[in-house]
């Protein structure tokens, strides 16, 4: 069972690293990179999801069950109506948009715009102050936040436009009527105490306890099972 693994905003696929042990041993997994991330060459900005699912088509195989985090499940979404789609798309810590406005929880509007003037000001210290935003439902979050950094280091592995595009499209991408007649079968995951999700996306997924936005952090033997568990359920179910 193949499984490609896409990261979300600032993080690169090194964030997947912790899961390697745990895999089981039909789980053949593939962390790839979004343009502008790690070696893998940047898009020119502004770009659109066209020009993103041209890069990305020759990483995205159709047979395969793509694990999409964060920003990475709504990119994953939205290329689902210009690539051929996978067996089955796991969503994790993602919703159908970023912001939750009207809800209870989440990241509101403003809240985004407030990040994306002091990414502006300071890109790189708005991604470190990013890092612990997202390990804050960690059980331990000052741990989470050293492993982040451990992993990532003092900087991000994205050239600030490729994150600057990342911010635009978490302000913009609504992916709601597309998950309504979605092309693929789709399973989602949260964690309990997601600080980046509203009540209502949590509710909706099979929620992952004692975790935040970054289970690959803090529950890591018990996310990859229930990754290739849902993963093996949603291939029985396109059959």
């Amino acid at each position: 069972m193949k499984l490609i693994l896409l990261s979300g905003w600032g993080v690169d696929r090194r964030i997947w690293q912790t899961l390697s042990e745990y895999w089981p041993g039909n789980v053949e997994p593939s962390a790839v990179e979004w343009p502008g991330y790690g070696e893998s060459p940047a898009l020119p900005t502004p770009t659109s999801i066209d020009a993103l699912a041209e890069r990305m088509a020759p990483k995205l195989p159709s047979d395969a069950v793509w694990v999409s985090w964060s920003l990475g499940g709504l990119l994953a979404t939205a290329l689902l109506n210009h690539l051929p789609p996978p067996k089955a798309l796991l969503l994790l810590g993602a919703g159908s948009r970023f912001c939750s406005d009207g809800e209870n929880g989440g990241v509101t509007s403003q809240e985004l715009t407030s990040f994306q003037r002091a990414f502006r000001r300071d890109p790189v210290a708005t991604w470190r102050h990013f890092l612990r935003w997202q390990a804050q439902g960690e059980p331990n979050a000052r741990e989470a936040h050293r492993q982040l950094r451990a992993q990532l280091g003092e900087t991000p592995h994205a050239d600030t436009d490729t994150l600057a595009q990342g911010l635009m499209w978490l302000e913009t991408l609504d992916n709601r009527a597309l998950l309504a007649t979605p092309p693929c079968p789709i399973r989602r995951l949260a964690g309990a105490h997601d600080p980046l999700l509203p009540n209502s996306t949590r509710q909706q997924a099979l929620r992952l306890e004692a975790a935040g936005h970054c289970p690959m952090l803090s529950q890591p033997a018990p996310l990859a099972a229930r990754l290739a568990e849902q993963a093996t359920r949603a291939l029985q179910e396109s059959r």
